[in-house]
């Protein structure tokens, strides 16, 4: 029974590995200790076969081969073992030598056609690390050249043609099967270094998308923040101006605007804290109410306690909006009406909105303030910013700019499809349905 082709491509990897892990123990590392030690390995090797093959010569009448020879082609086979220690550090150079070196050893037998493991080495070092041309230039040159020298060292021998054809046949086959095996190994490591760089590709993108979306929510939420904060602070610190010149001349009506301002601190704590409540695990309300257009008239109806002039206007018949657009459309009138609040107080303020057939379009208009001064609620923030944003987040066509009569007017086209389901009407307080 064999084993699946899957285990057995998984073998030799391990098998470096472990060997690998071996030679770090005992502090060999590197490229040219590693190959000295596999050279001395590898001429341990070729010594024990030539020597064994010496010994054996004068009792098989096969082996031509005298002692002298024999001796003389191990000495050669030892030096070429040696020379691998160059096979990464001058590649060229150590397969040179070693072929020199195997043709003198063919030189001084050619009758032994065997070749020692060195020109075998050599040739496969080539493979690993040289271009496919090159590869195959030396290849060429390691099976020709030891050939040539049997067919000069055996000329005008009887058996010079079978001489040839040996060591002709013998290193085509071990020589290009060890350019082979290089190549394959060259391959093996280069598809590597590829998925290597695919993995970290993938998750470099997967990094950048996670920060991305990171990014999206933080700005999302400091949207939710800036809109909840500016609505209701700019109301509070406007009635707290309105209260503090109440203080001493109307006491009952101080007091209602000191209540008004503590409904109204309650109620920005409470959002702030559904808000904050996005950034934690517990501890939140996932079924909590969000404001949509349908709470158009309830902001309204705030504005006006405030001392904003408001009117309205809806036309149409209404749609249900996805979630994200009902509520992009409700904080940008939101942040309309703050604005109008802080840079123009006391100007009127007109709230459309109307439901065609391709578009819902709101349009909040303020004219001038009909106080001369803007309202002392600090340095102005990042309002046209975030409702563009917003706007641009539900895919809405967003304008905003002055009127000719000195006013300011927001407006935001958002597409809708036909599919969307028809939502139970909208009651303003004032104003007309068209």
């Amino acid at each position: 029974m064999t084993g699946s082709p899957k285990a057995s491509a998984t073998a030799l990897p391990t098998l470096l590995r472990r060997l690998d892990a071996l030679l770090s123990r005992f502090g060999i590392r590197g490229t040219f200790p590693r190959d000295a030690v596999l050279a001395l390995v590898v001429a341990v090797l070729t010594f024990g076969m030539f020597a064994t093959l010496t010994r054996l010569a004068p009792t098989d009448p096969t082996i031509d081969l005298s002692a002298a020879e024999g001796w003389t082609i191990t000495a050669f086979g030892v030096v070429q073992s040696l020379l691998l220690c160059l096979r990464r550090l001058r590649p060229v150079l150590c397969v040179a030598a070693v072929m020199a070196c195997q043709m003198a050893m063919t030189a001084v037998a050619p009758g032994i056609s065997g070749n020692g493991i060195g020109p075998a080495v050599a040739v496969y070092t080539i493979g690993s690390i040289a271009s496919l041309r090159f590869t195959i230039a030396v290849a060429a040159t390691a099976v020709l050249a030891p050939t040539a020298a049997a067919a000069a060292a055996s000329l005008g021998e009887d058996a010079m043609f079978a001489v040839v054809t040996n060591h002709l046949t013998s290193n085509a086959v071990v020589l290009t099967a060890a350019a082979l095996i290089g190549m394959y190994v060259a391959a093996r490591r280069r598809n590597a270094a590829l998925d290597r760089e695919r993995a970290t590709a993938v998750l470099r993108a997967h990094r950048e998308r996670a920060e991305a979306a990171v990014i999206a929510e933080r700005a999302r939420i400091a949207r939710e923040l800036h809109d909840v904060a500016a609505h209701h602070l700019s109301g509070m610190v406007i009635q707290a101006a309105a209260v503090e010149r109440l203080i001493g001349r109307d006491a009952e009506a101080a007091k209602s605007g000191a209540a008004w301002i503590r409904s109204q601190g309650k109620a920005t704590l409470e959002n702030l804290r559904q808000v904050v409540g996005l950034l934690r695990d517990t501890d939140t309300d996932g079924n909590a109410p969000v404001p949509g257009v349908s709470a158009l008239p309830a902001l309204m109806a705030e504005a006006r306690q405030l001392g904003s002039e408001v009117e309205s206007e809806c036309s149409g018949e209404p749609l249900r909006l996805p979630p994200i657009a009902d509520i992009s459309l409700y904080r940008i009138a939101q942040q309309a009406l703050t604005n109008a609040r802080q840079h123009a107080p006391g100007a009127s303020v007109r709230i459309r909105l109307a439901y065609g057939d391709k578009d819902v379009v709101l349009e909040v208009t303020n004219g001038h303030s009909s106080r001369g001064e803007l309202a002392d609620v600090g340095r102005g923030g990042t309002g046209l910013v975030g409702m563009r944003e917003r706007a641009d987040l539900v895919g809405a066509d967003f304008t905003a700019g002055p009127t000719g009569d000195g006013g300011w007017r927001v407006r935001v086209a958002l597409p809708v499809r036909d599919t969307e389901r028809r939502a139970e009407d909208i009651e303003f307080e004032t104003g007309d349905r068209t």
